[in-house]
């Protein structure tokens, strides 16, 4: 029975040379001499420090620039809500979202159940196991869901016959 795996995985590595990227233009632009702008990865939040809201705003739109170069989604990217930080600077977390929650798992679920697929959905972890008597349905599905946007970048793994 032929099976697929619908997957929200980010390469660390490639998000690791975007943000060093965003680093070597944030040290060469003109309005950031002189500055304290900083990006840091910890394990899946990005924090960015620097002095004032119009920086906060640049150094985003930096980051969101070379994610795109490096082909990664920003959709990956969840950013929370700016705070004080320590010697008069602000301070602002981004979330990195990894893996599929279940509520858009659920989601997925309904809108292959509402185009009466026949497929069958699992839910494995953080992740969906779809599986269908013939490979074109199974195509059909990956489609269906393509066209359809979820908040997060959903990849299609592990195609099998």
């Amino acid at each position: 029975m032929p099976t697929f795996d619908i997957v929200s995985k980010i390469d660390l590595a490639e998000v690791d040379n975007a943000i060093n990227g965003a680093i070597r233009e944030i040290s060469s632009r003109y309005d950031f001499k002189n500055s304290q702008s900083n990006i840091l990865r910890d394990e899946l939040k990005i924090n960015i420090t620097t002095e004032d809201k119009y920086k906060i705003e640049q150094v985003q739109q930096i980051l969101r620039t070379h994610f795109v170069k490096r082909k990664l989604d920003t959709s990956a990217l969840e950013f929370l809500s700016v705070m004080d930080g320590r010697a008069g600077l602000l301070k602002q977390e981004i979330n990195i979202k990894q893996g599929i929650d279940k509520e858009t798992s659920q989601k997925i679920m309904k809108e292959i159940k509402n185009n009466k697929l026949k497929v069958q959905c699992s839910i494995r972890g953080e992740e969906l196991r779809i599986s269908g008597n013939k490979r074109d349905i199974l195509q059909n599905t990956i489609q269906l869901i393509k066209e359809k946007k979820f908040n997060i970048p959903l990849q299609y793994i592990n195609f099998r016959d």
